[in-house]
């Protein structure tokens, strides 16, 4: 089921009335909503996402019932390579397949891959990640293993963040599941607010720049300069949209039940360095990754090498984590490069004079942007050179195709004789105004301390205007593939 659906206008709702009407059977109430709407996308797959729960929650009472510590690594180990084991068989076995056959052609062999025929389940690298968490955590001594089945089912299955995240811990999440959450109005809104505005990112603005994205990165050689361009840009303020649009509803959807999930984006376009922007992109991926992957591996504490090669696996990681391609490898690799570079030229470069100069501070948020922008090819593209072919291709014809916009704009390549560059404009404006609302409001409380005759306008506007705007037909979310 989306968000974004009809079905949803309903579910929502009903789910909703049903957990405050059911005080004493909510967890059961919301077990079976999420249940239900993970069995909207495809019913069979909750049998796989059944049996994953059973593994993890049997590893986390065996995991804190072993009084050696050699046997409670064994158990955990079991679970992670159990959830891991599932992961690799949905979603990599065939790009393995595949490269181990095509380097087999390599040397002579002729003989076709052979292609599984799998659907990878939706969500599946989000709640795989969620369920390791919990077995780790309780591994670490930081959560009780959960004796409640149901509650424990639920903290994998819960509906709003089941499919895309925010990817929570046990210690944030499962407390909460099993707290008595009074309706509280100041609440409840807060809740439909953050929905309202994560649906206007989705279907007004994100599915929107899909169509400046989508021709230009489909057949890239059609094109060059500014279209080349603009579709680059619109690609990164494309994925932002959706995916923060997303994890506003998703937040929304738990706040007017009381239940509180975790940031996943703070303003990161306002960031002034990569390593920032990591701090403020998908957070909760990336504390993930930190806190399970990058300080096992030794962190900064190994020296200067070994720093360096850890950030490295661990964005290379992160990238094989989005897809199956070389392409997310690549892209997550080329984050890896930003903040090693950065770290190795940091001791010869001049001192900062310092955050209060404007023109430093806009400079180093575009020079970010502009990176990020310049990954986000290969994540798009369809092919290693596709991507190549972009990068190599927006500086041909740019400055011809920028004066001649300004004296014929309808003689542009399409998309953007269509408006694309309008589109585009529009995509970097609400971003700053969603960056903008973060800082002053903090995601929460939106426009709750101002008079009601601007709050009612605003949000009459918002909520009329994703009606009025929303394209006929919407997309699934970006990050549903991952």
């Amino acid at each position: 089921m989306l968000f974004n659906s009809l079905q949803f206008l309903f579910f929502f709702p009903a789910v909703t009335l049903g957990y405050f009407a059911l005080p004493k059977f909510r967890w059961i109430w919301l077990l079976a909503a999420s249940c239900y709407f993970y069995m909207a996308f495809v019913p069979f797959y909750i049998v796989w996402l059944a049996a994953l729960i059973v593994v993890d929650y049997l590893a986390g009472i065996l995991i804190e019932g072993a009084t050696r510590r050699d046997t409670r690594k064994l158990f955990l180990a079991v679970s992670i390579v159990v959830n891991l084991a599932f992961l690799g068989v949905f979603k990599y076995a065939n790009f393995l397949v595949g490269n181990l056959f095509a380097a087999w052609s390599f040397f002579g062999a002729a003989t076709p891959a052979p292609w599984l025929d799998i659907i990878l389940p939706i969500g599946l690298s989000f709640h795989t990640f969620q369920s390791m968490a919990y077995t780790i955590e309780v591994f670490r001594g930081n959560q009780r293993a959960e004796r409640h089945f149901g509650i424990y089912a639920l903290y994998v299955l819960f509906y709003p963040q089941l499919v895309a995240g925010p990817i929570e811990r046990p210690q944030h999440m499962i407390h909460q599941l099993k707290e008595h959450h009074a309706f509280r109005y100041d609440r409840f809104v807060d809740g439909l607010k953050l929905m309202a505005w994560g649906m206007c990112l989705k279907v007004v603005f994100a599915d929107r720049l899909a169509g400046v994205v989508d021709p230009v990165f489909n057949r890239p050689t059609e094109y060059h300069g500014l279209a080349l361009l603009a579709a680059s840009v619109a690609f990164t303020c494309q994925i932002f949209l959706d995916f923060a649009g997303y994890s506003y509803i998703a937040i929304g959807a738990a706040r007017t039940m009381g239940i509180e999930l975790m940031t996943n984006f703070n303003a990161p376009f306002s960031a002034k360095s990569i390593a920032e922007f990591w701090r403020r992109w998908h957070i909760s991926l990336s504390t993930w990754f930190r806190d399970y992957v990058y300080i096992p591996l030794g962190g900064n504490r190994l020296g200067t090498l070994r720093h360096y090669a850890n950030l490295m696996i661990v964005f290379l990681v992160s990238g094989l984590w989005h897809g199956a391609s070389w392409n997310f490898v690549l892209w997550g690799g080329i984050h890896g490069v930003y903040l090693v570079a950065a770290l190795a030229c940091a001791p010869f470069l001049p001192v900062s004079p310092g955050g209060s100069n404007p023109g430093l501070r806009l400079y180093r948020v575009v020079k970010v942007f502009a990176l990020v922008c310049l990954a986000f090819v290969f994540f798009r593209a369809t092919s290693f050179q596709d991507a190549v072919y972009i990068i190599g291709h927006i500086p041909v014809g740019l400055v011809d195709d920028i004066r001649a916009l300004a004296v014929a704009p309808h003689d542009m390549a399409a998309p953007l004789a269509d408006g694309g560059l309008g589109v585009v404009l529009a995509g970097l404006g609400v971003i700053w105004l969603d960056h903008f609302i973060l800082r002053r409001y903090g995601g929460r409380g939106w426009l709750a301390g101002e008079p009601w005759w601007l709050r009612w306008p605003v949000y009459f506007t918002v909520v009329y205007g994703t009606f009025l705007l929303a394209l006929p037909s919407t997309g699934q979310f970006i990050y549903f593939q991952f």
